[in-house]
């Protein structure tokens, strides 16, 4: 009896664990799926994953290294990978750590979307038309939706963790749009139906400084901004906000005024602080020496912070005793310190004058002792003006020659025809008057008056010789010394009537006259011709012997006669 025995085909050993993994759950490693392996082995180069599948696969060490280069894993972690392909050309299954990730990223970006929640991410860097942030994958942030503000400078952003809105999500395409903005003006929405509770005039509020302008700043409050002008920041003077505040600082304001219908707040700083003015008349009475800064210069004066919000001013005549400051800017800048003292205060009008001069001794006060009145001073002529001549007495102090003061007797028309800026003179002090810081001098003090000694010189009916200096209709005037005149009244010139003094006599003639008054105190002397010549023998006979109807005789001729003899 033969048997026959049919043998079956014998399978491969690949077939046979196949169809193991089919048994143990059907075709389990499928292509773009996310599975769970663990981690077998850890080399410099890769990490080996058992996915149980057939063969193990190698992922790229650095797939799981940090941005420092730190290996983030060790065998027996279990990790989540991206099954790429079920064998490559080494039967290895081909597996991916980071495409796992951000799949996995995808999925829960999509969630999140789906349910309108928020993502969180860092802002990595400039793209065209905004920024590039990573939420686990790119994503795009435009720079309309960075902040609620335009904002000008997007690099400071870089480095930045926030958190965003998902407005725009497209997986096939890979587009991820995220919005800053957005949760930003929902929380400004929240926050400012909370603060519109607490506003109200006279409310003490905290707030954030927003933006700087030359005007103020705007104080963020909590959803809604108000302006703190410059005024309304310190009592005392500030020229640019930024010297205040920075934006980003805190500060707590107060509210002043709110209009609820467009939303516009006032603020102030100073106002949370007492007004300086209020106890500047107990702290600065008149006499007080204050020590501040210079911190504005006019051509009238130099206004200086004695303290913040309290100013005073240094008027140009305030600041020295001898010089004569034409501008503030001469001697004081902005910024200088200096001390004063106050001259007078008015806190009501917010106003305090200040001296500078006053800290020294005034020098006027001293020249009483030093130049005592009848004493002789010799200075230098400092100007010439048409009404007198100006000495320099001290460093600042000119004495005043009176044109009236220079001579006893020269009739002056202009101080320029004796005197010139650099002469130096002698002159007595005549007067001293502190108040008005005047000093009174005369030139022709040094001399005794000539008509002191007039009368002696000069007796009543002594006759002297003159020179015609001037006729008038009622007479002329005769120098009978420099600077000494008489005159001779038209009814002196002769016994006959003369109708005009110019009939008898000539400017420069020289005659004789008879003194018949002197008077001292007017300074006034009365002359006679017509006595001088009634004395004379020769014209008493002519004067007889004259024919009558040879007409009257002219007192020219006979003076001529005389004159000839």
């Amino acid at each position: 009896m033969s048997m026959e025995t049919t043998i079956q085909p014998r399978e491969s050993f690949a077939e046979l664990l196949e169809a193991s993994f089919k048994e143990r759950g059907g075709d389990v490693l499928k292509e773009g799926e996310i599975v769970k392996g663990t981690v077998v082995l850890v080399t410099k180069d890769y990490v080996t994953v058992d996915v149980g599948f057939k063969s193990e696969g190698q992922i790229p060490i650095s797939e799981f290294t940090n941005a420092k280069g730190e290996v983030q894993v060790k065998v027996g972690d279990e990790v989540e990978v991206l099954v790429e392909a079920r064998e490559n050309e080494s039967g290895m299954v081909v597996l991916s750590k980071e495409k796992a990730d951000k799949m996995r990223v995808w999925d829960e970006i999509s969630a999140a979307c789906e349910r309108d929640e928020i993502v969180r991410g860092t802002i990595i860097g400039r793209v065209k038309g905004g920024l590039s942030v990573d939420i686990g994958v790119k994503a795009f942030l435009p720079g309309s939706q960075v902040d609620i503000r335009p904002v000008r400078n997007l690099d400071q952003f870089i480095g930045q963790e926030f958190e965003f809105k998902v407005i725009k999500f497209n997986k096939r395409r890979g587009n991820i749009v995220l919005s800053r903005r957005a949760l930003l003006e929902k929380q400004r929405e929240e926050l400012k139906k909370e603060t519109l509770e607490k506003l109200k005039e006279g409310a003490i509020l905290k707030g954030v400084v927003k933006n700087l302008t030359d005007y103020g700043a705007f104080i963020d409050l909590g959803g809604i901004d108000g302006l703190l002008h410059i005024t309304d920041m310190s009592w005392g003077r500030v020229g640019h906000p930024s010297e205040i505040f920075n934006v980003g600082d805190e500060t707590e304001v107060v509210v002043l005024k709110f209009d609820p219908e467009t939303e516009r707040v006032s603020l102030g700083l100073k106002q949370i602080q007492e007004d300086p003015w209020l106890r500047a008349e107990e702290k600065y009475p008149v006499g007080t020496r204050v020590r501040g800064k210079v911190v504005s210069l006019t051509d009238y004066g130099a206004f200086v912070e004695i303290e913040q919000g309290v100013e005073g001013l240094i008027h140009v005549s305030e600041m020295s005793w001898t010089k004569r400051v034409k501008h503030p800017n001469k001697i004081l800048n902005v910024g200088d310190e200096v001390e004063a003292v106050v001259l007078d205060i008015d806190a009501k009008a917010k106003r305090i004058a200040l001296g500078m001069k006053q800290i020294e001794p005034n020098p006027w006060t001293l020249l009483e002792e030093k130049y005592p009145i009848g004493s002789v001073i010799r200075g230098q002529v400092r100007n010439v003006t048409d009404f007198g001549i100006f000495v320099g007495v001290e460093e600042g102090i000119d004495g005043l020659v009176h044109v009236s003061d220079i001579s006893w007797t020269q009739r002056i028309k202009h101080p320029g025809e004796l005197y010139k800026k650099g002469d130096v003179v002698e002159a007595v002090v005549l007067n001293i008057d502190v108040e008005n810081e005047r000093f009174s001098l005369g030139i022709k003090q040094l001399y005794q008056d000539p008509w002191e000694t007039l009368a002696e010189r000069y007796p009543i009916g002594s006759v002297v010789k003159g020179k015609v200096t001037k006729l008038t209709d009622f007479g002329a005037f005769v120098e009978i010394e420099e600077g000494i005149e008489g005159l001779v009244h038209v009814s002196e010139l002769r016994e006959e009537r003369v109708e005009k003094p110019s009939d008898v006599l000539s400017e420069g003639d020289e005659i004789e006259v008879k003194i018949i008054d002197i008077n001292t105190v007017d300074r006034k002397i009365a002359l006679s011709a017509k006595a001088v010549l009634a004395d004379d023998s020769d014209y008493r006979d002519y004067m007889r012997n004259q024919d009558a109807d040879q007409g009257r005789v002219r007192l020219g001729d006979l003076l001529k006669k005389f004159n000839r003899q």
